[in-house]
């Protein structure tokens, strides 16, 4: 019965199903005690997300088969059972709650556990990491955060040589980091800022191939890692410690786990969704920061979708590092699991109130005012200026892939942002001849039907020219107001065909009615869009070596801006 909105307690007739093995009543409203439950054939309790209180039942480690227990974000209280008995469990999360006492028992856990998280108690679940914690050989994920633990960091967690995510902040851990950490060639998430730690950083931190490190606000001494392995998110944090020397890399990303992410999108209703894109789904978030709260736009990726976490690392790679006002910014990376176990990856942007380019030419409804001239121009400015500096702007050429209106935002201000690089490719350097090189990776070219440079279907690889082309038809799009899929060309085989045709006797009979219907609209005025028109029609040639490049679109637009009438 998950994900509905029920209300109340639950029957007490429910806890006395003997035969039930699976209890799912998560993500709903329910409230009220868990009693003494007789479930001998249970293997999974699903109660996350609901009003739950008072103490969890001893009797649960009745349920000897019980592989699964998460009752994450309730209001549980009481001592943290007592984990002798459950044999066969793979999977405990208690996190979000109330419950205190100390955590001695996790030592006695199956060796089969792959997931363990009791974050969030509130502070006052209490004592040491146990040593014996070492014996969970098949343990993944570790999450202890936000609680009251003291004591070291025990060296046998470098005896769980499958663990992949370890989060240990904001407790109370003192002493240094265990070079026993050494054996976790797999760990990818560490995080265990906010301690008491002290002593060197340790020198094998450089050797993993971390995805997200936090050591901030320790005690910390020594130089500090250059971790040029990180990839995908490449987030570290380092602040807060004193000795340190050396340059920290990397941007700084909110830390967002996938509860956060549900209290945010408000379960990831409906009424939330913001759109559906190629890898999955985009909802607004709301969430509360320093500053107040903050608005944002969550893609959570399908991973049924072929290529989904592909895209995911390519968006990552592709603005790692880099910095421009019309570029959409990434804030988080939530690479975790959900409360079922399942998979869950989603990037988190900067939310852009005024949608995207699309829903401003092809509005569903009225409700969307139209754009001027003008504000056409901008928006066509703030696209070649991001797109030139992704080309020539740093060390790496960015090719982002997929120019299209559903992928240009608009913010509060009307502040165009350049988004979605999930089909973004990375050229190292800048020597390299883009527009020749042909091979292997020619067979990962994807885009969308009517934006894609026709080289792109005679086994070239991805180039600067080919955004130069998709840019072009986007420029004719945004001032003619049709698709280029449209079957309206009067005999023109595309867009750009069917413009140049119309310049510069007909211009006027090709471009949005809209804009004949502006207050000024005199030879100046069309003179200018003419400009325009040309330079769309230029950037999109069907042979590479005829297109401009973007540093001339860049210019040329500036100057037809400059030139345009103003009443």
């Amino acid at each position: 019965m998950s994900s509905n909105d029920l209300t109340g307690s639950i029957p007490l007739g429910f806890y006395n199903l003997s035969s039930v093995e699976i209890f799912a009543l998560d993500f709903n409203r329910l409230h009220g005690n868990i009693p003494v439950a007789t479930l001998p054939k249970l293997r999974r309790l699903y109660l996350n997300s609901n009003n739950f209180s008072g103490a969890l039942p001893a009797s649960l480690s009745n349920s000897s088969l019980i592989e699964r227990i998460q009752v994450t974000d309730n209001s549980f209280t009481g001592n943290m059972i007592h984990l002798t008995r459950f044999s066969a469990l793979q999977y405990l999360s208690v996190g979000y709650n109330r419950l205190n006492g100390d955590i001695d028992s996790i030592g006695n856990l199956s060796n089969h556990l792959s997931f363990l998280s009791l974050r969030d108690n509130l502070n006052v679940l209490t004592g040491t990491i146990p040593s014996e914690v070492g014996a969970l050989r098949n343990l993944g994920i570790m999450d202890f955060s936000n609680n009251r633990l003291s004591g070291t960091i025990p060296t046998s967690l470098g005896c769980c040589v499958t663990l992949s995510r370890l989060y240990l902040m904001r407790n109370s851990l003192q002493g240094e980091i265990p070079d026993g950490l050494n054996a976790l060639k797999g760990l990818q998430y560490l995080d265990i800022s906010q301690n008491n730690l002290s002593g060197m950083i340790p020198r094998f931190l450089v050797e993993f191939r971390l995805l997200y490190l936090n050591i901030s606000f320790n005690e910390l001494q020594g130089e500090v890692p250059t971790l040029g392995v990180f990839q995908n998110e490449s987030a570290i944090s380092l602040e807060g410690n004193q000795g340190l020397c050396g340059e920290s890399q990397g941007p700084d990303f909110l830390r967002l786990s996938y509860a956060d992410l549900i209290s945010a999108t408000e379960g990831f209703s409906e009424t939330n969704l913001l759109g559906i894109g190629r890898f999955g789904f985009v909802y607004k978030g709301t969430i509360n920061a320093d500053d107040g709260r903050t608005d944002l736009a969550v893609k959570v990726l399908d991973p049924s979708v072929r290529d989904a976490c592909k895209s995911l690392a390519s968006e990552c790679n592709a603005l790692r590092g880099i910095r421009h006002r019309n570029l959409l910014k990434i804030v988080s990376v939530c690479d975790s699991t959900d409360f079922q176990g399942n998979d869950f990856k989603a990037l988190v942007y900067e939310f852009m109130a005024n949608g995207n380019l699309d829903n401003w030419l092809h509005p569903e409804n009225e409700g969307r005012g139209a754009l001027s001239a003008i504000q056409r121009l901008n928006i066509a400015i703030d696209i070649a200026c991001a797109v030139e500096y992704l080309h020539c702007g740093t060390d790496s050429i960015v090719i982002h892939g997929d120019l299209k209106p559903s992928n240009i935002l608009l913010d509060k201000d009307m502040v165009t942002k350049v988004g979605d690089f999930g089909l973004a490719k990375i050229v190292s350097s800048i020597s390299q001849n883009l527009t020749s090189m042909e091979g292997s990776s020619s067979l990962a070219i994807k885009g969308t039907i009517g934006y894609i440079a026709p080289e792109y279907g005679m086994s070239y690889v991805a180039s600067t020219q080919g955004d130069v082309y998709s840019y072009g038809v986007l420029v004719l799009e945004m001032f003619t107001n049709k698709r280029p899929t449209s079957d309206a060309f009067e005999g023109c085989l595309n867009l750009q065909g069917f413009v140049s045709t119309a310049l510069t006797d007909h211009v006027m009979e090709v471009v949005d009615p809209f804009l004949h219907q502006e207050l000024h609209v005199d030879e100046k005025y069309w003179d200018c869009i003419v400009s325009i028109l040309r330079i769309g029609v230029r950037c999109s040639k069907e042979l590479p070596r005829d297109r401009m490049s973007m540093a001339d679109v860049v210019n040329d637009l500036k100057k037809i801006r400059n030139a345009f009438p103003v009443y």
